[in-house]
């Protein structure tokens, strides 16, 4: 088959557009990428990444340099809130890649990564740019950027993120993010002699541990708040002690001794919808946040951006017209995402009511399961 995209604009240079940018231009697409931020700055702590989501990462042809600046661990310990072992959950070989385990890695390093590739990709950047207005005519999509520069593309690819302009203004009546109840605290620390992820289950929740390099870790914990507010920067730390107090393992008393000001830590309310299909119109697609936001139950939020730019990659390059290659591309896309977005969502509320533990263990395990299934 024959492709019909030779230029393409991305919206939003978060993983998502920059890995779509990074595998169209291997293609010899002619990409442009606009991102409002001029400063092209990613904050946060660190990020867990599952084994299928480095299977993406691998195709775009990153998982070098994720090696370097984050960690691939095996398996998951999982220990009662004083540290008493209790089982260890084994992380298989992933199929179709070179990966077994799961990483974890600094969410602004794994930027700073991405970014990099793209400028050396020759893909024009846009900074501090979105698009004015975008018109549908007969030979492409013609975009007035906001920097003043008019360019006619052959189809536009909206990664613009959770709260995406591009949904409000032309997907009317399209789904908002809603929050769910949750959120999740995030705190940088040292890894203080642990080898591989760790969860402890207390009475209050369950905090977690995940290696983001040679030396540092990320804390994870996830509060029931039935009411999103936010709490001020100078809260933060006493409110995560609190959080964390009855925990008493070795380690987290390490940790506790260990946190302070300067740990990154982060509370964000957590927040998801799924966009019911279609998700393109005429020669515009959205894609990852924009159209299947998630929580992080289930360690695919940033994975599901990096599927789903490797499976537009893939699409485009089988060829046919743009619709052809926007139905294959969301055909692939809607089972996987739908599955992630649904049951992350259910794993929150077994959470928040107290549910059941071996509903909310089977739901994770069948889910990982079948995210081994090729994307």
């Amino acid at each position: 088959m024959t492709s019909s995209v030779n230029k393409v604009l991305i919206v939003g240079g978060g993983f998502t557009g920059m890995s779509t940018a990074i595998l169209l231009s291997k293609q010899g697409i002619e990409v442009h990428l606009v991102e409002l931020d001029e400063k092209w700055k990613t904050d946060g702590a660190g990020i867990t990444v599952s084994g299928p989501s480095l299977r993406a990462i691998e195709q775009i042809g990153l998982i070098d340099e994720f090696r370097r600046h984050g960690a691939i661990c095996q398996n998951v310990d999982m220990l009662t809130a004083d540290g008493t072992f209790l089982r260890q959950i084994v992380t298989p070989a992933v199929p179709g890649s070179s990966i077994t385990g799961g990483g974890g890695i600094m969410r602004p390093v794994l930027a700073g990564i991405l970014a990099e590739k793209v400028q050396q990709s020759g893909v024009h950047v846009h900074l501090g740019c979105t698009y004015e207005t975008l018109t549908e005519q007969e030979d492409g999509m013609k975009a007035l950027l906001t920097d003043g520069s008019e360019h006619v593309f052959d189809m536009v690819l909206a990664a613009d993120g959770v709260f995406s302009k591009t949904r409000e203004q032309y997907f009317a009546g399209a789904p908002v993010p809603q929050y769910t109840g949750q959120v999740v605290w995030r705190a940088v620390v040292e890894r203080h002699g642990l080898e591989r992820p760790a969860l402890f289950y207390g009475s209050n929740g369950k905090l977690g541990f995940t290696p983001v390099s040679s030396t540092h870790m990320y804390l994870n914990y996830t509060e029931q708040r039935p009411q999103k507010s936010r709490i001020a920067d100078e809260e933060l730390l006493p409110y995560l002690q609190n959080l964390i107090a009855p925990f008493t393992a070795p380690v987290i008393e390490a940790v506790k001794a260990e946190l302070s000001e300067t740990s990154s830590i982060l509370a964000r309310p957590l927040e998801g919808m799924i966009m019911p299909r279609s998700w393109f119109k005429g020669r515009i697609l959205l894609m990852g946040d924009a159209v299947h936001a998630t929580t992080p139950h289930l360690a695919s939020g940033a994975g599901m951006g990096h599927e789903d730019a490797v499976v537009i990659a893939d699409e485009i390059a089988s060829g046919g017209t743009v619709e052809e290659i926007f139905t294959r591309f969301e055909n692939r896309r809607w089972p996987r995402c739908s599955m992630i977005v649904t049951n992350s969502k259910r794993l929150g509320e077994i959470e928040q009511t107290g549910g059941s533990k071996v509903e909310h263990i089977q739901v994770m395990a069948l889910t990982m399961s079948a995210l081994m299934a090729p994307i």
